[in-house]
């Protein structure tokens, strides 16, 4: 009896600590929602001239409102429309290659560029040294010290799109000590191969964002569908899987760049090349 129990046991055991299974093709639609306090100032875009004539147009993304997402997934590419009241944003992905390609649909204009990964590194770089170079002049604190990330697996359950799934806390603690909590519903059955998520800022507002690094979700024991996450300034983004489709034929045409758009690296972009055109980011 006591060798059939602790067979019982050790099969039980291994049962709990599964592995979540790889999906290397899927069909995503996410709906990300930012809400900002009553008194918060939204920044608008504005149109500003460069030193050589060029029109600049700052933009703050992460502002007020709903982005509603599609992502496609086929092995190492992946691509994502965002449309929100700021316009259209289409993300395409190809990790063999680590190279980013974004479409923007902004003010009536359209605009692509490309970028590798060593270039976003080094936009990260950049937009550290501004930060902290700002958080100087303001005798504020900023460190460019990623946070730290831990799980906390809760027992709660629920359904979202049709999956079941579990509660966790993502618990983020920063240089300074600071700790952030970000509620996580998530589907322990799957992962996503190169998508430990979608929606959020990185994939609702041009792409940009995802030069800021990693948020903690590629260490999740499976795939979110529902997450809370506090701002700065005291906004709050909640983003929803609504419909998630893992048998979804995906053909490679899905990922083509349209003919119509011409489609620039991004160095050009940021040193005003193109016709009278540039594009720069404002902080959130």
């Amino acid at each position: 009896m006591k060798i059939i129990t602790a067979l019982f046991l050790l099969t039980g055991s291994v049962t709990a600590n599964a592995q979540p299974r790889l999906i290397t093709t899927a069909m995503v639609t996410t709906k990300t929602t930012i809400i900002s306090p009553e008194n918060d100032e939204q920044q608008m875009p504005t149109n500003t001239s460069g030193p050589g004539g060029e029109e600049i147009r700052m933009i703050r993304f992460g502002g007020d409102g709903e982005t509603k997402t599609t992502t496609w997934l086929k092995n190492d590419l992946t691509k994502t429309f965002s449309e929100s009241e700021m316009g259209r944003t289409t993300v395409i992905r190809d990790n063999a290659k680590k190279i980013t390609t974004t479409i923007m649909e902004m003010m009536g204009r359209k605009t692509g560029f490309y970028a590798t990964d060593e270039e976003q590194a080094a936009m990260r770089k950049q937009m550290d040294s501004m930060m902290r170079s700002r958080s100087q002049g303001n005798n504020t604190f900023f460190s460019n010290t990623p946070p730290s990330w831990r799980f906390e697996y809760l027992e709660d359950s629920k359904k979202l799109a049709g999956y079941a799934c579990k509660k966790s806390l993502l618990i983020g603690t920063r240089s300074d000590g600071r700790s952030d909590t970000t509620v996580v519903w998530y589907c322990p059955d799957f992962k996503l191969q190169g998508l430990p998520s979608t929606g959020g800022s990185a994939g609702g507002f041009g792409g940009f964002n995802q030069v800021s690094g990693i948020d903690g979700m590629e260490n999740l024991n499976g795939f979110p569908m529902q997450y809370e996450r506090n701002m700065r300034n005291g906004r709050k983004m909640t983003v929803l899987v609504s419909k998630l489709d893992i048998d979804k034929e995906i053909t490679d045409k899905e990922f083509e760049i349209p003919k119509d758009i011409t489609v620039k690296p991004i160095k050009e972009m940021q040193n005003g090349g193109g016709p009278g055109f540039q594009i720069r980011i404002a902080g959130q």
